[in-house]
């Protein structure tokens, strides 16, 4: 099935564990700007822009040459970001909400997420997995987990370890095909499924975990969980940062 596709990466400037982490340029470019020149590498989209309430972070993305949309400071999401664009766009049908944060994520991934929703009429959104296997991440709340079923529907996403082995043993960490996967900050929506959810309050499960992807599970949406080995991480903390700049000066 054929849609036109436009990807949106929704930037802000407070960022709790990382202040203005956006702008942090120790690699010689802002943050964004990986983010953003990983975007253009999908083949999909019809178009890739930064959407954010912060004028310095739009001038940032004016210098290197990058599309930018202002939206709404009050925006409690960037979910709501990417839908506040989507109503200015009526003849996209599907939107990929890219977190500014993770900028190693490459264009073949991304268009795998837009596959995945291109090939099934019947689900509403899409997301993208890749296998844990270290014990100390999966035990890190910062790191985000996803069980799906065999179909690759999510059933839940959390902080917490999950799924929870009732006895540990370490070769679950080599398991093949593997026990346990980190979500990956991507999503592909259907035009009409990213209005509705922008209009829902935060759900009870998205209050407790902090994570908005629940809002979609409790409204009852299906979500694709489509995996790739992916050896980057999002950027959420000063270590992130630090490890990623290493990546990128030993290339």
């Amino acid at each position: 099935m054929d849609c036109r596709c436009y990807l949106v990466i929704p930037a802000r400037l407070a960022s709790t564990r990382l202040p203005r982490k956006m702008l942090l340029a120790e690699t010689g470019k802002p943050l964004i700007q990986h983010t953003y020149e990983a975007a253009l590498q999908a083949r999909l989209p019809s178009g890739v822009c930064i959407a954010t309430d912060s004028e310095e972070i739009a001038e940032a993305v004016r210098s290197f040459g990058g599309q930018v949309r202002m939206t709404d400071p009050a925006a409690a999401s960037g979910t709501d970001r990417v839908a506040e664009l989507a109503r200015t766009m009526p003849d996209i049908d599907l939107f990929v909400n890219l977190q500014g944060d993770e900028p190693e994520l490459g264009g073949a991934a991304i268009d795998m997420a837009i596959q995945l929703l291109q090939q099934n009429p019947a689900a509403h959104i899409s997301t993208l997995a890749t296998p844990i296997r270290s014990r100390r991440q999966w035990e890190d709340p910062a790191c985000v987990k996803v069980v799906f079923d065999p179909q690759g529907r999510a059933l839940y996403f959390s902080r917490a370890p999950i799924p929870y082995p009732r006895q540990w043993e370490d070769r679950l960490l080599e398991a093949d095909p593997p026990v346990f996967y980190q979500h990956i900050g991507l999503y592909v929506y259907r035009r009409e499924v990213l209005l509705d959810l922008a209009k829902r309050p935060p759900s009870r499960l998205e209050l407790l975990e902090r994570l908005e992807q629940l809002r979609a599970l409790e409204a009852g949406y299906t979500i694709l969980v489509g995996v790739i080995q992916y050896h980057g991480c999002g950027i959420d903390t000063p270590e992130d940062y630090r490890a990623f700049v290493e990546r990128c000066r030993t290339g």
